[in-house]
Order: C-alpha cells, then structure tokens, then sequence
C-alpha cells in the first residue's frame, strides 16, 4: 500500500509544494513547528534512511540544503533545524524547520494552526526563492 507522501507525490493527495526535481519533493508540513516547516522526501518509497542507496541518500540530502537556503531567504531565522526520525509515515523524510532557538525543534510541543491561504503564500515565496537559486 502506497504511503500519504506516495500518495502525496503522484498528485493523489493536495500539499503545498515546495520544490520537485525527477527524483526529490519537498512540501510543507500541515502540522508545522514553525511557520515554513517543510517535509522532504524521495518519489521513490523507501521507510528508512539507512536503506536508501549512496547515490539516492546523497542526492536526498543534496536536494534538501538547496531547499534549506531558500527556506532560510523565505522565512525569517536563525537557523534550520533538521530532523529525520521516521516514524509516523512510513516513507523516509526531512524535516527541515526554521529556527530562532534550539527550543523550537520540539515536537512534543504544540503545532502551529494555519490557515490555507498563509500555507499557500509561504510554500509560494519558498518555492520562488528555490526556482531562482535553479536558473
């Protein structure tokens, strides 16, 4: 059975699109930490990080820090913060949060609530910063 972020990817399921290469795609997380809490992952299913081939495993983490830079130029911040764990999709992802202190990449705290519009206006400017960094 196909995971949310197959379903996700094929078009099957609507998210707030990032950045997509042939083999990469990065979305925002609708249970945000933070304003811009973005989700990337590979198109291909695999559940675990360590199972993914060098060249896949590279490329993933190649494809993230360019989605990082324009995530850092879109939303105000210190840093991004980086997770990966795992454990809720069965479908190896990113996590890539903005951060103003270490505290903020907690996920025991409460989520954010955005509105769909704000979700839109934040996966807009992120994706238009990393589509410039592309040319």
């Amino acid at each position: 059975m196909a995971s949310v972020f197959t379903k996700i990817v094929k078009g099957e399921i609507p998210s707030y699109k990032v950045a997509e290469d042939e083999n990469y795609y990065a979305f925002l997380d609708i249970a945000p930490m933070a304003k811009g809490h973005t989700l990337v992952i590979p198109k291909r299913e695999s559940d675990y990080i360590f199972a993914l081939g060098d060249e896949e495993y590279s490329g993933l983490w190649s494809f993230a820090k360019r989605v990082a830079a324009a995530l850092q130029k879109a939303v105000p911040c210190k840093r991004i913060g980086v997770a990966v764990l795992g454990m809720e999709v069965p479908h190896v992802h990113i996590h890539l949060v903005p951060l103003q202190s270490e505290a903020d990449l907690d996920f025991k705290k409460e989520k954010l609530s955005l509105e769909s519009e704000e979700f839109a206006g934040i996966a807009e400017k992120i994706a238009g910063i990393f589509n410039e960094q592309s040319l």
